[in-house]
């Protein structure tokens, strides 16, 4: 039962009229962990994906491409995203039923990217013409959203688990953003940090909970679902690393969407707190 339900939501949705008026800021919410796969009982930050839009019931397609379009990950997704407060469907690459991806994904309103192997995740997009529909959609004002991988493959690059069991450096991701990204990053911290002084370019990290709101490629807002976490701006200063905290907001029920809105509204960027030297 569970997967003829899942073959239904993969159908492609009617067409609909995208709202007129101004040019849609291209955004992005990158989350370090969290939202309904870590966080079941807590949607803060899955609202504050929605709330991005500025649409009141938008649609919202998953791509569990990093999971291997594993069915329990997509019913887990469908859990979360069908109380009527938004227009679910999913688009499995695996076993790929559709033709014109394009339209699907340009029909959206936010593409939301799951948890999983950021390296398988590339390579498939890859091969299917992905990657360039995905930048077509940020293009036209289609909120981009995911964590782990779906964080991580928005940037040049990062620290990934794909290779194995060690923590690697991981290249070659979408550029959308501009350098590294480290989902995870109370776990994966010493890790980053190793690589970026073997020549990974400095990046942005965030805890799980934590997500990073770019609007035009500029880092509009920080929010969290819960206190105690942090994001942090990390290079080199010479041959220090500087790891700066970004302080969160921590976003209450009912407050993702004035949030989120502040934060495609605004012109100034988020600026760390004082750096330390590592």
């Amino acid at each position: 039962m569970t997967i003829l339900i899942i073959a239904a939501m993969t159908a492609r949705p009617p067409a609909r009229a995208r709202p007129s008026g101004p040019r849609r800021p291209r955004q992005i919410v990158a989350l370090g962990g969290g939202g309904f796969t870590e966080e079941p009982d807590n949607p803060a930050l899955d609202h504050y994906v929605l709330d991005a839009t500025g649409i009141e019931r938008p649609r919202i397609c998953f791509l569990p491409t990093a999971g291997g379009d594993n069915n329990s990950y997509i019913v887990k997704f469908y859990g979360a995203f069908s109380g009527g407060h938004c227009i679910p469907s999913h688009l499995p690459l695996f076993n790929r039923k559709i033709d014109d991806v394009r339209s699907v994904l340009l029909s959206q309103d936010v593409i939301y990217v799951g948890g999983g192997n950021t390296v398988n995740l590339l390579a498939v997009w890859r091969a299917h013409g992905i990657d360039t529909v995905l930048r077509e959609a940020w293009e036209k004002g289609v909120v981009l959203a995911g964590l782990c991988a779906g964080s991580m493959c928005w940037f040049e690059g990062g620290v990934t688990a794909s290779y194995g069991t060690r923590i690697e450096p991981l290249h070659g991701g979408l550029g959308l953003l501009p350098g590294t990204n480290c989902p995870h990053y109370r776990q994966r911290r010493d890790a980053y940090l190793d690589a970026m002084k073997d020549g990974l370019s400095p990046g942005l990290a965030a805890d799980d909970g934590v997500a990073l709101h770019f609007v035009d490629r500029r880092l509009a807002a920080v929010v969290s679902s819960r206190a105690d976490r942090s994001a942090y701006r990390v290079g080199l200063a010479g041959d220090r690393l500087i790891e700066a905290p970004l302080r969160p907001v921590v976003l209450a029920p009912g407050q993702g969407s004035s949030a989120a809105r502040r934060a495609s509204a605004a012109g100034e960027e988020v600026r760390p707190a004082l750096a330390a030297a590592l």
